[in-house]
Parts: C-alpha cells; sequence; structure tokens
C-alpha cells in the first residue's frame, strides 16, 4: 500500500519510520513561510503544529496521530485528538498539549508526533425505539466510571 503524500511547503520533511516494522510515521514540525523558526509551548498550553505535508488517506483508513514516548514522557506533551479522515485534502496538524510545569521549545524540522494509518469500519448507523434493544447478550449493565472496582 502506498501513503501518497504533498509537501506544501520546500523545508516540507515527508513521514519516515525509525525502522521498517514500525507501526507509527515521524512527523514532523514546518514553520509556514514567514513563520517563526522556533516556537514554545509554555505549561498549560496547546498549540497547533503545521506539518507542511496533505497526504492521500486511503479510503477505509484513517490516519491518526499519536504521541512520541519520547516527548511525552521527556517533554510532557500529548497529541490531542487527532483523526484524519480519508477525504480531508488540507495539511496535516498536530495538536500539542503541555501538561508538564516547564516550556517546551520546538524547532522548525523537529518531530512533533507519528501518524498510524488504521483501517476502519465503516458502519451504517440505525435508531433503535426503545433502549432494550441494545447489547442484548450483555450482562455488564449500566456501570460506569469505577463500576468495576480499582483492584
Amino acid at each position: 500500500m502506498e501513503l501518497k503524500v504533498f509537501r506544501l511547503r520546500g523545508n516540507a520533511k515527508l513521514p519516515t519510520r525509525a525502522h521498517d516494522g514500525d507501526a507509527g510515521m515521524d512527523l514532523y514540525y514546518c514553520t509556514e513561510k514567514g513563520g517563526p523558526d522556533s516556537v514554545p509551548v509554555y505549561p498549560g498550553e496547546t498549540k497547533m503544529f503545521p506539518t507542511g505535508i496533505k497526504a492521500e488517506i486511503p479510503r477505509g483508513f484513517m490516519l491518526e496521530v499519536k504521541n512520541k514516548s519520547s516527548i511525552a514522557a521527556k517533554k510532557q506533551l500529548l497529541v490531542g485528538a487527532c483523526v484524519v479522515d480519508s477525504g480531508y485534502d488540507g495539511e496535516i496538524f498536530v495538536n500539542l498539549h503541555n501538561v508538564g510545569k516547564q516550556t517546551q521549545w520546538f524547532k522548525n524540522g523537529d518531530k512533533v508526533a507519528q501518524g498510524v494509518l488504521i483501517p476502519v469500519n465503516l458502519c451504517e448507523i440505525v435508531e433503535v425505539s426503545d433502549p432494550s434493544e441494545l447489547n442484548k447478550d450483555s450482562t455488564r449493565g449500566e456501570g460506569a466510571l469505577g463500576s468495576t472496582g480499582s483492584r
């Protein structure tokens, strides 16, 4: 399978894998024309990072933007909910949130996250008129947060 990628800016880096069998492809910060070469992410702040690329996500797949373990562990930066649908044809952005206590800096060309191409089961949405029509074979019930205990 191929993932077709287009550079929107000449300084954009294509996604790369560190090892042939890796699920994730590294995504890189690409400053917009005239933008700063390095940017801070202050504690508690969320910032959108442009990658300078767009991609043709195959139908029946999504590109999920996920944390890089090193960035999450060392810089306390977490990726916000990022799903790139197959029909989207704009620039891919990475949403990073600083949950730490120190300002973190990114320079143009730094890795910011990883993308994983994931198959999607497309389903038909069917409304039911009675909640008893849902989960007919389940014995779990409506127990929610913490309902199974902490141990």
